[in-house]
């Protein structure tokens, strides 16, 4: 029985009292091992670390030494590659391909990418006159901000809290991470990288625990954190966001959405039913940017929800390591518990069930895993729960659309605003979609495509700011402008 303990100031620790919590398999519910439960000690023990090594090797190291230094960090991962999809295979039950041809792969490049644009993105400068002639010369310097609470969620565990340590560490930042209570593996793991090449102890630290009044709220509400970034629940942001009022402190925040996908009947409709397909239900359809409301223009939508049923109902449930198998469990039964409750509360609304609905037959061996089956709904009105509220399951609800104006009111009649995917071969209408629909990202024929130089968040109660190439360079680092006279 194996304990996951937390990584502080370059040493794996238990938590001070000695505590832990389960961690079960989302595959068939068995007792995985345990994690060290966070205390509000362990918690100064991390924000104390990174506090010192701002101060130490890593807050005097040359931007060059640093850029190398997470390069290594990414060859690291790649080093030991079949431990991390391992590890997250364990943590999320999902497919070998979807964690090992994607989730990790991201992972590394998270850090190549981000120390890259640190070395070569300039700052601004200007000359200007002086009253007696002389001139003087601004110029714009970068400096981290300084610690970084890292709060990153369980569904894409290794890929997102990258996205944040990456560009927070190559700003010259050092962080604590606490990741989600359900993923613990690989936070953990890439500590054992960071001791393996070299990484200043107390740069990167992880604490293990749950949220309220527990280790995510001692994180936010300490003193010693300079900032906060935070994926996840809209209703947990604006908890996060009330801790960091006291000592104002700078955010940002991925939050829920209930994104829109619209296919209009001029689409190449095999791409657009195995797009939709994706965005829907990869990761068992736990992705923050995943489609559950789907709109469809009336000449197709019945041949595109009989293509998508059959898309859905040809999925093969089972274990990461399993070959034949290419869908996985939900993250645990409490999220089973919800999923399914959405599930209910949709057929007690009056939806049609056009496939699943319910939990899918499973071997013995399995029967006790989060399994659920990918479930599509016709027929409700926008008031609906599942239509509105984000579910966060392999789910989506499809009406049909007559024009753009209205389709386009369809979209936007929702508190959220992270993301769309729109389905059409008519250029100036996919220019004009996208120029409308109030969302952070936009997908045009695509889904799930980024260029992490482009900005990325959401918009409305989709999130704050934005992070990606320079614009995670604004959020990790302050900028002071030197004037000097000459």
């Amino acid at each position: 029985m194996q304990t996951t303990h937390h990584f502080i100031d370059g040493r794996m620790r238990p938590a001070s009292d000695g505590q832990t919590f389960d961690k079960r398999s989302p595959v068939d519910n068995h007792l995985m091992g345990r994690v060290a439960r966070g205390t509000r000690d362990d918690v100064d023990a991390a924000v104390g670390a990174a506090r010192s090594a701002l101060r130490g090797e890593w807050g005097r190291m040359a931007v060059d030494k640093r850029v190398a230094m997470l390069h290594a960090v990414a060859d690291g991962i790649t080093r030991r590659f079949d431990d991390f999809v391992a590890a997250e295979e364990a943590d999320t039950g999902q497919p070998h391909h979807v964690i090992a041809h994607a989730f990790v792969p991201r992972g590394a490049a998270n850090f190549k990418i981000f120390a890259d644009i640190i070395k070569n993105v300039p700052a601004e400068s200007f000359a200007m006159d002086t009253p007696d002639g002389a001139g003087a010369l601004n110029y714009a310097i970068r400096k981290p901000k300084g610690v970084i609470g890292v709060i990153s969620p369980w569904n894409a565990p290794f890929l997102l809290m990258t996205w944040k340590v990456g560009p927070a560490l190559a700003c010259g930042n050092t962080v604590v991470v606490k990741p989600s209570e359900e993923t613990p593996a690989t936070a953990t793991l890439l500590g054992e990288v960071m001791n393996e090449v070299g990484v200043p102890h107390g740069v990167y630290n992880v604490v293990h625990g749950f949220g309220p009044d527990a280790a995510g709220e001692f994180l936010t509400r300490h003193d010693g954190v300079d900032a906060i970034t935070f994926t996840g629940e809209t209703r947990t942001g604006a908890a996060i966001m009330k801790a960091a009022a006291d000592g104002i402190r700078d955010v940002s925040f991925e939050l829920g959405g209930k994104n829109a996908g619209i296919v209009f009947a001029d689409c190449d409709f095999d791409a657009a039913v195995e797009g939709i397909f994706r965005s829907a239900f990869l990761n068992t359809g736990q992705v923050c940017l995943g489609t559950e409301r789907v709109y469809v223009e009336r000449p197709v939508f019945e041949r595109f929800v009989a293509a998508l049923k059959a898309r859905c109902e040809a999925v093969r449930h089972g274990r990461p390591s399993d070959p034949q198998a290419d869908y996985g469990p939900l993250i645990s039964q409490e999220h089973k518990r919800k999923v399914l409750s959405y599930y209910q509360r949709a057929v007690a609304d009056g939806a049609t069930v056009v496939t699943g609905g319910g939990v899918p037959a499973m071997p013995d061996e399995l029967a006790e895993g989060a399994w659920v089956q990918p479930t599509i709904w016709t027929g409700l009105a926008e008031t609906a729960a599942v239509v509105q509220e984000e579910i966060f399951g392999p789910c989506c609800h499809i009406r049909p659309f007559d024009s753009e104006q209205e389709v386009v009111e369809l979209a936007n009649a929702n508190r959220y605003g992270l993301s769309t995917t729109i389905w059409t071969e008519n250029l100036r209408r996919a220019h004009r979609m996208a120029g409308a629909i109030e969302v952070g990202i936009t997908w045009v024929n695509s889904w799930f495509l980024r260029d992490l130089r482009t900005p990325f968040g959401g918009a409305k109660q989709s999130g704050i700011g934005r992070e990606g190439g320079v614009h995670s360079l604004e959020f990790y680092t302050e900028m002071r402008n030197v004037c000097i006279k000459l």
